[in-house]
């Protein structure tokens, strides 16, 4: 059943949206604790910062809470760790793309890459989409939005980077993982969306994932984005110069 309920601009939308956002607000969020470790040498006290195994999943990520918000918390990623948005939250971007967008065919269908497209574009950004050949993924040099079909469940996440055998996934389901690039590439459709505009930080922790504990770690060294480089991906000279 739809309700007459109206948001900020007027739009109308289902109930069942509204009360998903609500409960998305309501959540708490964890954060990493201090550990003040006594009598480790006599007159001393060492604190030491530790992080939950969920926590460590979701670093420099942001979840989704809701079935239909893997694209808001993929936007939102982008935005807070790459764009230098700290305040940047699921939920706030999860209400803006439902300004943009049919409330009601996000609730049959999920959002769709224009409506990412239509978000980013009115906050000021560029939304460019490209086609990307299998053997050209490791030239990707940027976070991007993908879109995966795992089992007929379609899905967005954030590629952070792609090297040898593995891409470097931000899923805002499951949390920061690792993909073979053979299972990764038998799910992807060979678009990737990019957020382009000023502010984007070349040093951005998106580009630095976690290594897994193998000696194949050593080959993916991190290293900033070359500005030049960045104009492959529709900046302009003056964001990054």
């Amino acid at each position: 059943m739809e309700s007459a309920i109206t948001i900020a601009l007027g739009r109308r939308m289902p109930l069942l949206i509204l009360g998903l956002i609500l409960t998305v607000l309501s959540i708490p969020f964890s954060q990493a604790a201090s550990v003040r470790l006594g009598n480790v040498m006599a007159g001393t006290v060492i604190s030491k910062d530790v992080q939950s195994i969920r926590e460590r999943r979701f670093e420099n990520l942001v979840e989704q809470h809701t079935d239909f918000s893997c694209g808001a918390a993929s936007l939102a990623t982008i935005l807070k760790y790459a764009y230098q948005q700290p305040e940047t939250t699921e939920q706030n971007v999860l209400a803006g793309m439902l300004e943009v967008s049919d409330p009601e065919v996000v609730l049959a269908k999920g959002f769709s890459l224009l409506d990412l497209k239509n978000y980013v574009q009115s906050l000021g950004y560029r939304g460019r989409g490209y086609e990307v050949a299998p053997d050209t993924l490791d030239a990707v040099s940027i976070p991007v939005i993908v879109l995966l079909d795992l089992e007929g469940y379609k899905h967005f996440v954030v590629v952070k980077k792609a090297s040898g055998d593995r891409v470097y996934i931000g899923d805002p389901a499951l949390g920061n993982r690792i993909m073979e690039r053979d299972k990764f590439l038998a799910s992807w459709n060979g678009i990737i969306f990019a957020i382009v505009g000023e502010g984007f930080d070349r040093q951005t922790p998106l580009l630095d994932p976690r290594q897994p504990l193998t000696a194949h770690r050593m080959q993916d060294i991190f290293a900033p984005v070359p500005k030049q480089k960045l104009l492959d991906f529709g900046f302009r000279h003056a964001d990054v110069f």
